[in-house]
């Protein structure tokens, strides 16, 4: 394998799932994360980008994504040379400084990329940021952008499937919750339909449902999905659960689960006593009531917080494959030597 064969589309800023082909993620991206991740239980990855340094800029908060990326980095010998950890401790974000003003005054204190998390929908995309800078950007989420996207999200979920079922080709999934503006389903949305996949379920409260341009994606796609309201209806066909939060921080209104008029899209004992003896529960965090943590955590199919049969966590996977995002933006040279 050739340096080249590091270069996805769009390279080197990852702002959207559609970069990714099916190709790469099956030759380097997959095959990558799975050194990386034999590399990291011995801690021998800690020299691979020595001397780079990253900027972290989420001008809303974040927990999982800006603590795996920064750890991410700096476990691959990298330093996070500035973390902006919400826009609350931004004085330029404060001083209503635009968020592409402060990206291209970041682009020129050295960094070797610089990731982005925009809640936003007044701000400049990502997408067109990067348009105006040098440095390479790695989109951790963006509200501004119609096509709102989290691609470094699906990337993570798509390494989960395929860890734990062995191929995606063939597989069934239910995409449950907030569909409307979940960034973390369009974006897998955006990266299943390359695959052969059996069937996806859309399963949305009413209001909530996914957007017709991605219902016009996956039939351009050839993949063949059906919208329901309730899970419990399909609970038994698929091999995935993907379950969301309400995205109230993307404009997404509070919906009641415990109306019936809302349908049933959370995932408890009964839904699990449904599903398929290997079927897995994913979903992105923060749990926030759309899984009964009691009647669930501890089922075997739950991968979101704890691993199972020796294998990585949904969680775990993100700071696996986020490793191999680094080396691929920032050290393409290094990453071939890998594989």
């Amino acid at each position: 394998m050739q340096v080249k064969d590091m270069m996805f589309d769009g390279h080197p800023h990852v702002l959207k799932a559609q970069q990714f082909s099916r190709s790469f993620a099956e030759k380097v991206f997959i095959p990558l994360s799975d050194r990386i991740q034999k590399m990291l239980a011995v801690r021998s990855c800690s020299h691979l980008l020595d001397g780079k340094g990253m900027i972290s800029l989420f001008t809303a908060e974040s927990t999982r994504t800006r603590g795996s990326e920064e750890i991410a980095f700096e476990l691959l010998g990298g330093k996070v040379i500035l973390s902006v950890p919400g826009a609350k401790f931004s004085s330029a974000m404060g001083k209503a400084e635009s968020l592409v003003d402060t990206v291209r005054v970041l682009s020129d204190y050295c960094a070797d990329v610089i990731v982005v998390r925009n809640d936003s929908d007044t701000e400049m995309p990502i997408a067109e940021i990067a348009e105006r800078i040098q440095t390479p950007i790695i989109n951790a989420g963006d509200g501004a952008d119609k096509d709102k996207q989290h691609p470094t999200q699906a990337l993570l979920d798509l390494y989960t499937i395929h860890t734990y079922l062995g191929a995606i080709d063939g597989i069934s999934v239910a995409m449950i919750g907030d569909l409307k503006n979940g960034r973390t389903v369009r974006s897998l949305c955006y990266l299943l339909a390359k695959w052969k996949i059996g069937k996806l379920y859309l399963v949305s409260p009413p209001g909530l449902e996914i957007g017709t341009d991605i219902k016009e994606y996956l039939a351009k796609h050839n993949v063949d999905f059906a919208e329901c309201n309730d899970i419990r209806d399909v609970a038994g066909k698929v091999d995935v659960f993907y379950q969301t939060r309400t995205q109230t921080n993307l404009g997404s209104a509070a919906v009641d689960r415990n109306d019936p008029k809302n349908g049933f899209t959370i995932i408890n004992g009964e839904v699990v006593r449904m599903a398929k003896e290997d079927a897995i529960i994913m979903h992105p965090l923060p749990c926030l009531g759309e899984i009964v943590r009691a009647e669930v955590d501890g089922d075997h199919r739950a991968v979101y917080i704890d691993g199972h049969k020796g294998k990585p966590s949904q969680l775990k996977c993100g700071l696996i494959t986020r490793m191999a995002g680094h080396l691929l933006v920032v050290s393409p040279e290094v990453a071939c030597s890998l594989l």
